[in-house]
């Protein structure tokens, strides 16, 4: 979502990188094209016109140090800027630690409500939290049976009621999670196709009846100032205790990211950037700003690695890569790996400084499909001695996985290069050196 913002601001900052020293007249220059460039992305006037001013106020007068070029400090000034606008601090989820903790998940019809619930159901079942899922949306077709789907593929139960009242599916929800020594129940809430009093009254009498330690606002990132305007409408009828943004993987201009924190005053504590049901990730608002600056964001990439990792398989990893016998079957598992941590356009925005090398590149992750097709069609002696692949086995692949021998050729080739490059980097030590994560 952030690619055109974040390659508008880098080009914005270039002329003042070739200064000497900052002046007020190239602050300014550069400050009203960066205020053009948020404009641009849909961020409120408001908020735009204050970030401006802060970021204004801070830069001029500043003396640059010898070690820093004027550059990299009006960088630094609108990152720390920037990282105050999207909340300054990360905020963390309310857990009761004894009883049962009830999350009521609101917002607007298709902001992917839904699909949260089931994440977050995921994300604390894995952190050991004993989960259920409450199907309070009777209203929306087929959203229970949406929300059974989710369920079963994260193996987190789903309480629902043939009688289509929302109201008592939540009393006997709660019931029922005592009986069951459940500790987290997550509502997912029914959504309107715009702010109305019936569906704020029946918002509000939920609450009341389960006392939510967390209600939850959903905002689908892709409405852009919509998003902000109705994100200000539920908290003065519902008075929420955080955001969460869905839809980042889209390719909206990313202003209702940027506005909606300063305009509501409430926390964003969750992005959603992906459709996979791992797709979720805690919000760091330095780390956003980081992205959005074209530094990307090492730690969360770090992060999911660790999630994902198994360390008993890394460290067999490892010594086959010291011994340069890196073959096709270590090839699939590290393409599986891979596939879990997210899509590949996430990962790579996330490496400082690749994102902005990759931005005209098509990303697809159904490239990995076709070379999972092609290994999945070797033989287990080829995968593991993969100069034995000669012309007849080669069209014997290419017929088995529907690709052409060219195809084989290419990945042939590319993996050859790949084991070269493995072998250099092992005898000088380097790569293991860089693969710790802790």
């Amino acid at each position: 979502m952030f690619e055109d913002l974040s390659l508008k601001l880098d080009v914005a900052l270039k002329k003042i990188r070739g200064q000497g020293r900052l002046t007020e007249k190239n602050i300014s220059d550069t400050l009203r094209e960066i205020r053009r460039v948020l404009l641009d992305a849909d961020v409120n006037f408001k908020v735009a016109k204050v970030f401006i001013e802060n970021v204004s106020s801070k830069a001029l007068g500043k003396e640059v140090i010898a070690s820093v070029t004027p550059g990299q400090l009006i960088t630094k000034i609108i990152f720390d800027e920037l990282t105050i606008l999207l909340g300054g601090d990360q905020t963390e989820l309310r857990l009761n630690p004894s009883g049962i903790t009830v999350i009521m998940v609101v917002g607007l019809q298709g902001s992917g409500k839904t699909t949260f619930s089931a994440k977050l159901a995921k994300k604390l079942k894995d952190k050991g939290r004993k989960t259920l899922l409450v199907a309070a949306d009777i209203y929306r077709p087929a959203a229970i049976e949406q929300l059974k789907l989710l369920g079963s593929q994260v193996n987190v139960p789903v309480f629902s009621l043939e009688e289509r009242d929302a109201i008592k599916t939540v009393t006997q929800s709660l019931s029922y999670a005592k009986e069951n020594h459940i500790n987290t129940v997550i509502i997912d809430t029914a959504g309107r196709l715009h702010v109305n009093e019936e569906m704020m009254n029946e918002i509000a009498e939920i609450k009341e009846l389960a006392k939510p330690a967390e209600t939850l606002f959903i905002v689908d990132s892709m409405t852009g100032q919509d998003a902000v305007n109705s994100a200000k409408a539920f908290n003065e009828g519902v008075n929420y205790d955080g955001i969460v943004l869905t839809k980042l993987d889209g390719d909206a201009r990313g202003g209702a990211a940027l506005s909606i924190r300063s305009v509501v005053g409430k926390p964003i504590k969750f992005i959603s950037n992906g459709e996979k049901l791992s797709d979720l990730e805690i919000f760091y608002p330095e780390r956003l700003a980081s992205r959005i600056l074209g530094k990307g964001d090492i730690v969360s990439l770090v992060e999911k690695a660790q999630e994902t990792i198994d360390d008993v398989e890394a460290k067999k990893l490892e010594e086959k890569l010291r011994k340069n016998k890196f073959d096709f079957d270590d090839f699939l598992k590290q393409i599986k790996v891979i596939k879990k941590m997210g899509s590949l356009s996430s990962i790579i925005g996330m490496i400082p400084g690749i994102g902005q090398q990759v931005k005209n590149i098509n990303i697809d992750d159904k490239a990995f499909v076709k070379v999972e097709a092609i290994i999945n069609s070797m033989t287990s002696e080829e995968r593991s001695a993969p100069k034995i692949l000669n012309g007849s086995r080669r069209k014997r692949i290419a017929k088995g996985s529907g690709t052409s021998v060219q195809d084989i050729n290419r990945l042939i080739k590319q993996f050859n290069e790949m084991q070269k490059m493995i072998g250099q980097l092992s005898k000088k030590g380097s790569l293991f050196n860089n693969m710790k994560f802790n």
